[in-house]
């Protein structure tokens, strides 16, 4: 299946993400305070301003009237300042100062001279002014129109500022989210770093950690992945120093008797008897068994220690059955195996679980005189667990052995004269780990040594 290319912000680094993130949440913060400011003191600003004109007009209007060319005027008109300002009748007449500029008017602006309307406030875009218009009379309305271009230009002036400091704001921020990456982002560089030395290198020594943050915790727990790497992996070359070791030996004899018989055949050599051939053909066969059970124990070996998840039910008591068969077929020498066998199931591998039981049988046929008695017990634990319990009646097994019998490869000095590979226990002691289990040894009352297998499970 081919992937999908990545897109373009996959292919940005995740320190630019970072700050590009941190800088549009800061530019888009300040975005919204900035509007909001503006729009805020943009009203406060255009109310007083509002505000200002009614308290100008309520003065204008409760002014006295003065004489001007024998006419009789608003006093308000001698002091109308920066606004324009006129007196508008029913008819749409308006009187206003001279030498001044005549304060625009509306429809709206007669309903206040008929006394229709208290008040009427509106905005003359043609010449950017607020205009307000108040009862004055009877039949009459004062009319007064302020410029807003002061108040409009300090309002742009506001938002000039605003959008300076929300640009160095966003500055600000891209440098702080570059910071913060770069910073918080170093534990993963040194994770990236390590994952490439690892990659080029092999090299799997741990990362410094410090803090206790994820971060922290995901460079913990990615020391724990190296080391169960290295371990591994030093498993893996201790099994084949120790295969080749094992193998050496069977291997060095078989060379040497067949190279013995194809050197009696040869002209003028000395010819072997017919018992010295037998004794040599048989010791061929033993050292072919050797080397087959050792390649079977390697095999099995390699295949426990490969990651399964099993999820199959089984019924341990026929397991047990299944390889109490086997080991009586393979037994070398007449043994009796007392059995008591009580229910019990878990979830697991039946073929690792019998070959482990099968391990315990023949090692405990193995070690067992002419006929002796092999008890194997399955009994419940109450404890959610049950114990597998396989007794010899041989000689047992020494004290300073115990703590090494599950070790790969390890076979006492008595085992040593004995057929068997030194991996048949390390069988066992995985099957047991994989199964959440134990296996350990004992000394059993017979005498011999007692193996126990404690598995999880139910009746």
């Amino acid at each position: 299946m081919i992937e999908p290319a990545p897109s373009r912000l996959q292919r940005v680094s995740l320190r630019a993400r970072v700050t590009l993130l941190a800088a549009f949440c800061v530019a888009g913060a300040v975005a919204v305070v900035s509007l909001g400011a503006y729009m805020t003191v943009s009203q406060n600003v255009r109310d007083q301003f509002d505000e200002n004109l009614r308290q100008r007009a309520q003065a204008a209007v409760t002014a006295p009237k003065v004489n001007y060319d024998l006419d009789e005027i608003p006093g308000a008109f001698l002091a109308a300042g920066d606004i324009r300002i006129g007196v508008l009748d029913v008819s749409g007449k308006i009187s206003f100062p001279a030498d001044t500029v005549r304060p625009p008017t509306s429809e709206s602006d007669l309903a206040v001279a008929r006394g229709e309307e208290l008040e009427n406030i509106w905005t003359d875009t043609r010449t950017d002014s607020r205009v307000l218009s108040v009862p004055y009379g009877d039949g009459q309305a004062m009319v007064m129109a302020q410029s807003m271009k002061p108040m409009n230009t300090t309002l742009g002036k506001l938002s000039v500022v605003l959008f300076v400091i929300s640009g160095l704001g966003v500055l600000v921020a891209a440098a702080a989210g570059t910071a913060v990456a770069r910073t918080g982002l170093r534990p993963v560089q040194r994770l990236t770093d390590a994952t490439e030395r690892v990659a080029l290198t092999g090299d799997l020594r741990p990362i410094p950690v410090t803090g206790d943050d994820e971060l922290a915790r995901l460079t913990a727990r990615f020391n724990a992945m190296l080391g169960a790497v290295a371990e591994s992996q030093e498993r893996q070359r201790r099994l084949v120093a120790d295969a080749g070791h094992e193998l050496r030996t069977p291997l060095t004899s078989m060379r040497t008797n067949l190279e013995l018989l194809l050197a009696s055949e040869q002209p003028g050599s000395p010819t072997l008897s017919d018992e010295d051939k037998a004794e040599i053909n048989a010791d061929v066969r033993a050292q072919l068994d050797e080397l087959t059970t050792l390649i079977g124990d390697l095999v099995e070996l390699a295949r426990e220690d490969a990651p399964q998840v099993v999820h199959e039910p089984v019924d341990l008591v026929e397991v047990v059955e299944r390889a109490l068969d086997r080991a009586r077929r393979r037994a070398v020498v007449d043994v009796t195996f007392r059995v008591n066998l009580l229910p019990w199931s878990l979830l697991g591998d039946s073929s690792a679980l019998e070959r482990a039981v099968l391990n315990l049988l023949d090692n405990a046929v193995k070690f067992s005189p002419e006929g002796g008695v092999v008890r194997v017990e399955l009994r419940p634990l109450g404890d959610g667990s049950a114990v597998l319990e396989v007794a010899d009646s041989g000689p047992g097994i020494a004290d300073g052995d115990l703590p090494h019998v599950f070790e790969r490869f390890y076979r006492s000095s008595e085992a040593r004269t004995l057929p068997g590979s030194g991996l048949g226990l390390a069988i066992v002691q995985q099957a047991a780990d994989r199964h959440g289990g134990v296996a350990y040894v004992g000394r059993a009352p017979e005498g011999g040594a007692l193996f126990t297998l404690r598995l999880p499970g139910h009746p």
